[in-house]
Protein backbone atom coordinates (compact mmCIF):
# COMPACT_ATOMS: atom_id res chain seq x y z
CA UNK A 1 0.00 0.00 0.00
CA UNK A 2 2.57 2.70 0.95
CA UNK A 3 4.52 1.82 -2.48
CA UNK A 4 1.11 2.32 -4.20
CA UNK A 5 1.12 5.64 -2.31
CA UNK A 6 4.86 6.97 -3.16
CA UNK A 7 4.76 5.92 -6.85
CA UNK A 8 1.26 6.44 -7.61
CA UNK A 9 2.11 9.23 -10.69
CA UNK A 10 3.36 6.13 -11.99
CA UNK A 11 0.63 4.05 -11.78
CA UNK A 12 -1.68 6.44 -12.93
CA UNK A 13 0.33 8.01 -15.80
CA UNK A 14 0.79 3.69 -16.55
CA UNK A 15 -2.66 3.07 -16.56
CA UNK A 16 -3.66 6.41 -18.61
CA UNK A 17 -1.49 4.74 -21.61
CA UNK A 18 -2.92 1.37 -21.39
CA UNK A 19 -6.79 3.20 -21.20
CA UNK A 20 -5.98 4.71 -24.05
CA UNK A 21 -4.35 2.59 -26.48
CA UNK A 22 -7.48 0.52 -25.64
CA UNK A 23 -9.45 3.41 -26.65
CA UNK A 24 -7.73 4.13 -29.77
CA UNK A 25 -8.02 0.37 -30.58
CA UNK A 26 -11.89 0.43 -30.25
CA UNK A 27 -12.22 3.46 -32.20
CA UNK A 28 -10.05 2.10 -35.24
CA UNK A 29 -12.24 -1.10 -34.66
CA UNK A 30 -15.37 1.13 -34.66
CA UNK A 31 -14.56 3.44 -37.80
CA UNK A 32 -13.31 -0.12 -39.35
CA UNK A 33 -16.21 -1.95 -39.24
CA UNK A 34 -18.09 1.14 -40.33
CA UNK A 35 -16.49 1.00 -43.49
CA UNK A 36 -17.03 -2.79 -43.61
CA UNK A 37 -20.63 -2.46 -43.06
CA UNK A 38 -21.02 -0.01 -45.84
CA UNK A 39 -19.07 -2.11 -48.40
CA UNK A 40 -21.16 -5.21 -47.40
CA UNK A 41 -24.16 -3.44 -47.92
CA UNK A 42 -22.87 -1.58 -51.82
CA UNK A 43 -21.82 -5.07 -52.89
CA UNK A 44 -22.93 -7.59 -50.80
CA UNK A 45 -21.05 -11.27 -50.94
CA UNK A 46 -20.89 -14.17 -48.75
CA UNK A 47 -17.46 -13.52 -47.95
CA UNK A 48 -18.08 -10.03 -46.81
CA UNK A 49 -21.64 -10.80 -44.58
CA UNK A 50 -19.60 -14.12 -42.75
CA UNK A 51 -16.38 -11.82 -42.19
CA UNK A 52 -17.94 -8.91 -40.75
CA UNK A 53 -20.60 -11.02 -38.90
CA UNK A 54 -17.86 -13.32 -37.14
CA UNK A 55 -15.32 -10.83 -36.73
CA UNK A 56 -16.90 -8.27 -34.40
CA UNK A 57 -16.75 -10.15 -31.42
CA UNK A 58 -13.02 -10.81 -31.86
CA UNK A 59 -12.00 -7.46 -32.60
CA UNK A 60 -13.46 -6.43 -29.33
CA UNK A 61 -10.83 -8.12 -28.12
CA UNK A 62 -7.97 -8.69 -30.29
CA UNK A 63 -7.40 -5.37 -30.82
CA UNK A 64 -6.98 -3.85 -27.66
CA UNK A 65 -4.90 -6.53 -26.46
CA UNK A 66 -2.58 -5.47 -29.72
CA UNK A 67 -2.75 -2.14 -28.41
CA UNK A 68 -2.06 -2.59 -25.18
CA UNK A 69 1.17 -5.23 -26.54
CA UNK A 70 2.55 -2.10 -28.26
CA UNK A 71 2.39 0.27 -25.20
CA UNK A 72 3.96 -1.80 -22.30
CA UNK A 73 7.29 -0.97 -23.17
CA UNK A 74 6.56 2.40 -22.69
CA UNK A 75 4.77 1.89 -19.43
CA UNK A 76 6.95 2.34 -16.22
CA UNK A 77 6.26 -0.52 -13.99
CA UNK A 78 8.02 -2.42 -11.53
CA UNK A 79 10.22 -5.50 -13.57
CA UNK A 80 7.47 -8.11 -11.15
CA UNK A 81 4.41 -6.30 -12.54
CA UNK A 82 6.06 -5.77 -16.27
CA UNK A 83 6.50 -9.66 -15.95
CA UNK A 84 3.05 -10.58 -14.58
CA UNK A 85 1.18 -8.65 -17.02
CA UNK A 86 2.87 -9.66 -20.18
CA UNK A 87 2.45 -12.83 -19.64
CA UNK A 88 -1.33 -12.78 -18.96
CA UNK A 89 -1.32 -10.59 -22.27
CA UNK A 90 1.23 -13.73 -23.83
CA UNK A 91 -1.67 -15.93 -22.59
CA UNK A 92 -4.53 -13.84 -23.95
CA UNK A 93 -2.77 -13.36 -27.41
CA UNK A 94 -2.64 -17.23 -27.47
CA UNK A 95 -6.17 -17.47 -27.00
CA UNK A 96 -6.99 -14.71 -29.40
CA UNK A 97 -4.99 -15.90 -32.02
CA UNK A 98 -6.62 -19.41 -31.59
CA UNK A 99 -9.84 -17.92 -32.14
CA UNK A 100 -8.28 -16.21 -35.28
CA UNK A 101 -7.84 -19.93 -36.51
CA UNK A 102 -11.35 -21.06 -35.74
CA UNK A 103 -12.88 -18.38 -37.16
CA UNK A 104 -10.79 -18.55 -40.57
CA UNK A 105 -12.09 -21.88 -40.72
CA UNK A 106 -15.34 -20.96 -40.12
CA UNK A 107 -15.48 -18.30 -43.17
CA UNK A 108 -13.91 -20.23 -45.18
CA UNK A 109 -16.44 -23.45 -44.29
CA UNK A 110 -19.45 -21.07 -44.94
CA UNK A 111 -18.15 -19.12 -47.95
CA UNK A 112 -17.55 -23.12 -49.60
CA UNK A 113 -20.95 -24.00 -48.54
CA UNK A 114 -22.56 -21.02 -50.15
CA UNK A 115 -21.81 -22.31 -54.07
CA UNK A 116 -23.30 -25.50 -53.44
CA UNK A 117 -27.09 -25.56 -52.45
CA UNK A 118 -28.77 -28.09 -50.85
CA UNK A 119 -32.62 -26.71 -52.24
CA UNK A 120 -32.29 -28.40 -55.68
CA UNK A 121 -33.42 -31.58 -56.55
CA UNK A 122 -29.76 -33.19 -57.34
CA UNK A 123 -28.19 -32.22 -54.34
CA UNK A 124 -25.61 -34.92 -54.72
CA UNK A 125 -22.12 -32.74 -54.77
CA UNK A 126 -23.73 -30.00 -52.86
CA UNK A 127 -24.37 -32.67 -49.66
CA UNK A 128 -20.73 -34.46 -50.05
CA UNK A 129 -18.94 -31.08 -50.12
CA UNK A 130 -20.55 -29.29 -47.11
CA UNK A 131 -20.43 -32.74 -45.53
CA UNK A 132 -16.76 -32.48 -45.58
CA UNK A 133 -16.52 -28.97 -44.66
CA UNK A 134 -18.32 -28.98 -42.18
CA UNK A 135 -16.59 -32.50 -40.03
CA UNK A 136 -13.06 -30.78 -40.96
CA UNK A 137 -14.43 -27.44 -39.35
CA UNK A 138 -15.30 -29.34 -36.52
CA UNK A 139 -11.47 -31.08 -36.57
CA UNK A 140 -9.86 -27.67 -37.03
CA UNK A 141 -11.83 -26.42 -34.09
CA UNK A 142 -10.79 -29.20 -31.60
CA UNK A 143 -7.09 -29.62 -32.30
CA UNK A 144 -6.89 -25.87 -32.86
CA UNK A 145 -8.34 -25.90 -28.77
CA UNK A 146 -6.34 -28.85 -27.76
CA UNK A 147 -2.62 -26.85 -28.69
CA UNK A 148 -3.94 -23.57 -27.68
CA UNK A 149 -4.44 -24.92 -24.31
CA UNK A 150 -1.38 -26.78 -24.07
CA UNK A 151 0.57 -23.80 -25.03
CA UNK A 152 -1.07 -21.90 -22.46
CA UNK A 153 -0.25 -24.59 -19.68
CA UNK A 154 3.59 -24.45 -20.73
CA UNK A 155 3.92 -21.08 -20.40
CA UNK A 156 3.51 -21.80 -16.66
CA UNK A 157 6.99 -23.50 -15.01
CA UNK A 158 5.40 -25.06 -12.71
CA UNK A 159 2.77 -27.13 -14.46
CA UNK A 160 4.52 -27.16 -17.86
CA UNK A 161 4.50 -31.03 -17.42
CA UNK A 162 0.59 -30.57 -18.17
CA UNK A 163 1.06 -29.00 -20.97
CA UNK A 164 3.29 -31.06 -22.81
CA UNK A 165 1.27 -34.38 -21.65
CA UNK A 166 -1.93 -32.62 -23.45
CA UNK A 167 0.15 -32.58 -26.95
CA UNK A 168 1.53 -35.86 -25.91
CA UNK A 169 -1.77 -37.49 -25.84
CA UNK A 170 -3.00 -35.37 -28.80
CA UNK A 171 -0.02 -37.15 -30.65
CA UNK A 172 -1.14 -40.31 -29.26
CA UNK A 173 2.64 -40.35 -27.80
CA UNK A 174 1.42 -40.39 -23.99
CA UNK A 175 0.02 -43.81 -23.33
CA UNK A 176 -2.13 -42.89 -19.76
CA UNK A 177 -3.22 -39.38 -21.43
CA UNK A 178 -4.27 -41.12 -24.52
CA UNK A 179 -6.11 -43.97 -22.92
CA UNK A 180 -8.11 -41.01 -21.18
CA UNK A 181 -9.28 -39.70 -24.10
CA UNK A 182 -9.60 -42.52 -26.19
CA UNK A 183 -13.47 -42.03 -26.60
CA UNK A 184 -12.86 -38.16 -27.55
CA UNK A 185 -9.95 -39.37 -29.84
CA UNK A 186 -11.67 -42.17 -31.83
CA UNK A 187 -14.62 -39.58 -32.34
CA UNK A 188 -11.68 -37.49 -33.76
CA UNK A 189 -10.71 -40.19 -36.23
CA UNK A 190 -13.99 -41.49 -37.40
CA UNK A 191 -14.97 -37.85 -38.34
CA UNK A 192 -11.79 -37.44 -40.72
CA UNK A 193 -12.86 -40.83 -41.35
CA UNK A 194 -16.32 -39.88 -42.35
CA UNK A 195 -15.41 -36.54 -44.02
CA UNK A 196 -12.80 -38.58 -46.47
CA UNK A 197 -14.73 -41.22 -47.44
CA UNK A 198 -18.16 -39.79 -46.56
CA UNK A 199 -20.48 -43.17 -46.05
CA UNK A 200 -22.92 -40.56 -45.44
CA UNK A 201 -23.56 -36.94 -45.94
CA UNK A 202 -25.81 -33.77 -44.96
CA UNK A 203 -29.34 -34.91 -45.74
CA UNK A 204 -28.53 -38.93 -46.90
CA UNK A 205 -31.41 -41.24 -46.16
CA UNK A 206 -30.49 -44.12 -44.04
CA UNK A 207 -31.69 -47.20 -42.22
CA UNK A 208 -30.03 -47.36 -38.44
CA UNK A 209 -31.48 -49.55 -35.83
CA UNK A 210 -34.15 -50.61 -37.59
CA UNK A 211 -35.22 -46.90 -37.91
CA UNK A 212 -35.46 -44.41 -41.12
CA UNK A 213 -34.90 -41.08 -41.19
CA UNK A 214 -32.34 -38.43 -42.54
CA UNK A 215 -28.98 -37.16 -41.47
CA UNK A 216 -29.94 -34.06 -39.96
CA UNK A 217 -26.49 -33.27 -38.40
CA UNK A 218 -23.15 -34.42 -38.19
CA UNK A 219 -21.33 -32.82 -35.09
CA UNK A 220 -17.91 -33.65 -33.97
CA UNK A 221 -18.56 -36.46 -31.68
CA UNK A 222 -22.13 -37.91 -32.61
CA UNK A 223 -24.44 -37.70 -35.61
CA UNK A 224 -28.20 -36.71 -35.37
CA UNK A 225 -30.53 -38.52 -37.67
CA UNK A 226 -33.96 -37.51 -38.02
CA UNK A 227 -36.73 -40.49 -38.04
CA UNK A 228 -39.74 -39.97 -40.26
CA UNK A 229 -41.89 -39.20 -37.44
CA UNK A 230 -39.54 -36.48 -36.16
CA UNK A 231 -37.56 -38.11 -33.34
CA UNK A 232 -34.18 -37.58 -33.37
CA UNK A 233 -31.66 -40.43 -33.04
CA UNK A 234 -28.41 -39.94 -31.77
CA UNK A 235 -25.50 -42.10 -32.24
CA UNK A 236 -21.77 -41.73 -32.18
CA UNK A 237 -19.40 -40.87 -35.09
CA UNK A 238 -17.61 -44.33 -34.47
CA UNK A 239 -21.07 -45.83 -34.98
CA UNK A 240 -20.93 -45.37 -38.88
CA UNK A 241 -17.40 -46.57 -39.00
CA UNK A 242 -17.89 -49.92 -37.29
CA UNK A 243 -21.52 -50.94 -38.03
CA UNK A 244 -23.54 -51.52 -41.12
CA UNK A 245 -26.29 -49.29 -42.37
CA UNK A 246 -28.91 -48.58 -44.93
CA UNK A 247 -27.83 -45.19 -47.11
CA UNK A 248 -30.66 -44.71 -49.55
CA UNK A 249 -28.87 -41.86 -51.34
CA UNK A 250 -24.82 -42.85 -51.76
CA UNK A 251 -25.00 -42.20 -55.23
CA UNK A 252 -28.15 -40.66 -56.19
CA UNK A 253 -31.49 -39.87 -54.37
CA UNK A 254 -33.19 -42.29 -57.32
CA UNK A 255 -35.21 -45.36 -55.94
CA UNK A 256 -37.25 -47.98 -57.11
CA UNK A 257 -40.72 -48.54 -55.72
CA UNK A 258 -43.04 -51.36 -55.58
CA UNK A 259 -46.14 -52.50 -54.57
CA UNK A 260 -47.21 -56.20 -53.40
CA UNK A 261 -51.39 -57.38 -53.12
CA UNK A 262 -52.61 -61.00 -53.51
CA UNK A 263 -55.84 -61.63 -56.25
CA UNK A 264 -57.73 -63.97 -57.44
CA UNK A 265 -56.67 -66.44 -59.63
CA UNK A 266 -59.25 -64.99 -61.63
CA UNK A 267 -57.63 -61.08 -61.90
CA UNK A 268 -57.24 -59.65 -65.05
CA UNK A 269 -53.09 -59.17 -65.03
CA UNK A 270 -52.95 -57.16 -68.81
CA UNK A 271 -55.92 -54.82 -67.53
CA UNK A 272 -54.29 -54.80 -64.21
CA UNK A 273 -50.96 -53.69 -66.33
CA UNK A 274 -53.25 -50.95 -68.51
CA UNK A 275 -54.15 -49.46 -65.32
CA UNK A 276 -50.94 -49.27 -63.86
CA UNK A 277 -49.62 -46.95 -66.50
CA UNK A 278 -52.59 -45.16 -66.59
CA UNK A 279 -51.95 -44.58 -62.44
CA UNK A 280 -48.70 -43.97 -62.67
CA UNK A 281 -49.17 -41.30 -65.56
CA UNK A 282 -51.36 -39.35 -63.56
CA UNK A 283 -48.88 -38.60 -61.04
CA UNK A 284 -46.28 -36.16 -60.57
CA UNK A 285 -44.68 -38.54 -57.80
CA UNK A 286 -43.39 -41.36 -60.77
CA UNK A 287 -39.81 -40.23 -62.61
CA UNK A 288 -41.00 -42.07 -65.78
CA UNK A 289 -38.57 -45.13 -66.09
CA UNK A 290 -39.50 -48.19 -64.56
CA UNK A 291 -43.15 -49.43 -65.14
CA UNK A 292 -43.55 -53.32 -64.53
CA UNK A 293 -46.75 -55.44 -63.33
CA UNK A 294 -46.04 -59.58 -62.87
CA UNK A 295 -47.45 -62.32 -61.05
CA UNK A 296 -44.10 -62.79 -58.62
CA UNK A 297 -45.71 -65.54 -56.66
CA UNK A 298 -48.69 -68.28 -56.47
CA UNK A 299 -50.41 -70.50 -53.64
CA UNK A 300 -53.16 -72.88 -53.48
CA UNK A 301 -55.92 -69.69 -53.35
CA UNK A 302 -54.47 -66.68 -54.99
CA UNK A 303 -51.83 -64.67 -56.88
CA UNK A 304 -49.12 -62.46 -55.72
CA UNK A 305 -48.63 -59.58 -58.28
CA UNK A 306 -45.94 -56.87 -57.77
CA UNK A 307 -45.95 -53.51 -59.31
CA UNK A 308 -43.17 -51.94 -60.32
CA UNK A 309 -41.83 -47.88 -60.39
CA UNK A 310 -39.55 -45.25 -59.94
CA UNK A 311 -39.47 -41.92 -57.93
CA UNK A 312 -36.92 -39.22 -57.44
CA UNK A 313 -36.76 -39.73 -53.72
CA UNK A 314 -37.36 -41.56 -50.98
CA UNK A 315 -40.07 -39.58 -49.63
CA UNK A 316 -41.39 -39.38 -53.26
CA UNK A 317 -41.44 -43.15 -53.39
CA UNK A 318 -43.82 -43.89 -50.27
CA UNK A 319 -46.01 -41.61 -51.32
CA UNK A 320 -46.11 -43.22 -54.70
CA UNK A 321 -46.54 -46.96 -53.57
CA UNK A 322 -49.43 -45.47 -51.11
CA UNK A 323 -51.09 -43.94 -54.60
CA UNK A 324 -50.59 -46.96 -56.41
CA UNK A 325 -51.16 -49.82 -53.68
CA UNK A 326 -54.87 -47.35 -53.46
CA UNK A 327 -55.60 -47.13 -57.19
CA UNK A 328 -54.67 -51.02 -58.26
CA UNK A 329 -57.09 -51.72 -54.82
CA UNK A 330 -60.02 -50.03 -56.17
CA UNK A 331 -59.82 -50.70 -59.43
CA UNK A 332 -60.31 -54.61 -58.64
CA UNK A 333 -62.85 -53.61 -56.41
CA UNK A 334 -65.01 -51.47 -58.54
CA UNK A 335 -64.39 -53.39 -62.26
CA UNK A 336 -63.25 -56.96 -61.20
CA UNK A 337 -64.74 -57.61 -57.75
CA UNK A 338 -64.83 -61.75 -58.21
CA UNK A 339 -61.10 -61.40 -58.38
CA UNK A 340 -60.25 -60.23 -55.00
CA UNK A 341 -58.65 -62.97 -52.75
CA UNK A 342 -61.42 -65.64 -51.93
CA UNK A 343 -61.32 -68.92 -50.65
CA UNK A 344 -63.40 -71.77 -52.74
CA UNK A 345 -65.62 -74.98 -51.60
CA UNK A 346 -67.00 -77.40 -53.19
CA UNK A 347 -69.81 -79.73 -52.04
CA UNK A 348 -71.25 -82.80 -53.55
CA UNK A 349 -74.13 -84.67 -53.08
CA UNK A 350 -74.64 -88.30 -52.03
CA UNK A 351 -77.47 -90.60 -52.59
CA UNK A 352 -76.03 -93.67 -50.77
CA UNK A 353 -78.62 -94.94 -47.98
CA UNK A 354 -76.28 -96.27 -45.66
CA UNK A 355 -77.18 -98.77 -43.17
CA UNK A 356 -78.07 -97.36 -39.38
CA UNK A 357 -76.05 -98.46 -36.73
CA UNK A 358 -77.36 -102.47 -34.95
CA UNK A 359 -79.13 -103.16 -38.24
CA UNK A 360 -78.48 -106.50 -40.29
CA UNK A 361 -77.40 -106.32 -43.74
CA UNK A 362 -80.10 -103.40 -43.83
CA UNK A 363 -83.20 -105.15 -43.46
CA UNK A 364 -85.73 -103.40 -40.60
CA UNK A 365 -86.10 -106.07 -37.67
CA UNK A 366 -90.12 -107.02 -36.55
CA UNK A 367 -91.91 -105.59 -34.34
CA UNK A 368 -91.61 -108.48 -32.13
CA UNK A 369 -87.96 -109.39 -32.97
CA UNK A 370 -89.14 -112.85 -34.34
CA UNK A 371 -87.89 -114.39 -37.83
CA UNK A 372 -90.47 -115.04 -39.58
CA UNK A 373 -90.51 -119.15 -40.35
Amino acid sequence: MEYLLAHWKSWAWSLGIVAGAIVVALVVRFILFLILDRLARRNPSVLKTSLTRHSKRLSAWILPLFAVLAVLPAVPLPEKVMVALQHLTGLALIAAVAWLVALASEVTSEVIAARYRMDIVDNLLARKVQTQIRVLHRVVTFVVIVVALALMLMTFPDIRQIGTSLLASAGLAGLLVGMAMRPTLSSLIAGMQIALTQPIRIDDVVVVENEWGWIEEIESTYVVVRIWDLRRLVLPLSYFIEHPFENWTRTSSDLLAYVVFWADYTAPIDELRAELTRVLKSTDKWKGEVNVLQVTDTSEHSVQIRALMDARDSSLAWDLRCYVREKLIQFLQQHHPQSLPRYRGEFRASTEIRPLPGSFGGAAPSPSGAHAA
